[in-house]
């Protein structure tokens, strides 16, 4: 079937209550770290319900590599703006970040049996069905991004940059590179044109508001975190600086988190990696055990206030440098040397999920070969029998429960 967006009548019909609804589904059911979220992603929104075109997620989808914070959670907040407005936004990140969240306050309560309660066998039938949701991913942008073949080679080679370099600045660089690369590959070769209409209807004064508002936070908390002697300026200050600094999200962040909360005391050494592991065992995203954090930490606020304070800060980042980049976004795709510079960016999106699906994805995930047959049963019923991932993240995680794999 020909791709297509949802023109603007069927985009009046997507209600943020609705996007809040399939988020939500989608925070229960994601396991797999960010890479996985972007291919729980591309299924639900492109494939299922066709909310993007292909292109439109790629473009996401580098979009949310190129800015600090989290990848994944921004290219879900970039699909409620896109289909919802602003609220719409906000209802993509409480649906995908409640579970999680909510999870690891309670975790931070004194549930510290979560991972002993766990059967090891029903955490590899997750890594195996995130394994084979990733690799469906994978081959369809594969398929739309990697033609002719000098994008392929631009592939392959993000695919090496990233798996030599796992510095914090070698996915911007990579990215970077790519684009450049791109911008010397013949007009001709970049087969997607420009939208007809902005994917995000953002007023250009209030996104420059936005990038006021978050330089001038990044500036002035810590100025405010050193006049003033309290303990959740200081937090607030902390996980906003995590959140607006690191960058390609999910494990990078964990040395700066550590950092950031075992050095001062606020949290204990033992406490931070009982957290850490608690969050492999949830779904969603992995910068919610800014919540746990929270909610351990001494001294007051701790507790739900303390979690509530912490998972603001490390993601109101991400939704000042999203809002206030849209509507240029949109502008600078229309000029012909940005569409080559951004095919360039997709071919590297891809070569950057082929690198992570090797590493870590099938590295911890596909250790013998009974491990391998559940993988690829798991991608057989995604992209030949269309069994929607939620379901399949059931029948993995059953599996390897009932099999001890």
């Amino acid at each position: 079937m020909p791709e297509r967006r949802l023109d603007s009548l069927e985009q009046a019909r997507v209600r943020p209550w609705l996007v809040f609804w399939i988020f939500l589904q989608l925070g229960l059911t994601s396991f797999g770290g960010p890479v996985a979220h972007l291919g729980y992603f591309h299924e639900a929104f492109v494939r299922r319900r066709r909310w993007l075109a292909e292109q439109d997620y790629a473009d996401l989808v580098a979009l949310g590599q190129f800015l600090p914070g989290p990848a994944s959670s921004q290219v879900g907040i970039g699909i409620g703006l896109a289909q919802a407005g602003l609220l719409g936004s906000v209802m993509a990140w409480l649906g995908f970040t409640l579970p999680s969240a909510a999870l690891l306050t309670a975790f931070g309560y004194g549930i510290t049996a979560w991972q002993d309660a766990v059967p090891a066998g029903f955490l590899v039938g997750l890594k195996a069905a995130a394994t084979a949701v990733v690799a469906q991913a994978v081959w369809h942008m594969a398929q739309r991004f990697c033609r002719p073949r000098r994008y392929m080679a631009l592939t392959l080679l993000a695919a090496g940059g990233t798996l030599a370099w796992t510095a914090p600045w070698a996915l911007p660089a990579v990215i970077l590179a790519s684009g450049a690369v791109g911008l010397f590959i013949p007009r001709a070769d970049v087969k997607a044109p420009a939208p007809a209409r902005p994917l995000f209807a953002v007023p250009r004064p209030l996104a420059l508001a936005c990038l006021v508002t978050f330089l001038a936070l990044l500036l002035a908390l810590p100025l405010a975190a050193r006049s003033l002697s309290s303990h959740a300026w200081d937090l607030f200050h902390s996980f906003f600086q995590s959140g607006a600094l690191v960058f390609g999200g999910g494990h990078v962040i964990l040395p700066l988190l550590q950092s950031t909360v075992v050095s001062p005391g606020w949290v204990t050494h033992p406490d931070f990696l009982s957290g850490y592991g608690a969050a492999q065992a949830v779904p969603g995203p992995l910068f919610t055990l800014a919540a746990y954090l929270g909610a351990v930490a001494m001294p007051e606020p701790n507790g739900w206030r303390g979690a509530l304070l912490c998972l603001g800060a490390i993601y109101l980042p991400s939704f000042l440098l999203l809002i206030g980049i849209a509507p240029f976004w949109d502008a600078l795709k229309r000029y012909d040397r940005a569409q080559r510079a951004l095919a360039g960016i997709n071919a590297a999106v891809v070569g950057i999920l082929l690198a992570v699906l090797y590493d870590p994805i099938w590295t911890s995930a596909v250790t013998s070969a009974w491990r391998f047959l559940l993988a690829l049963l798991n991608f057989s019923l995604l992209a030949f029998w269309r069994v929607p991932p939620w379901l399949v993240v059931i029948l993995s995680a059953a599996l390897g429960w009932a099999f001890a794999l």
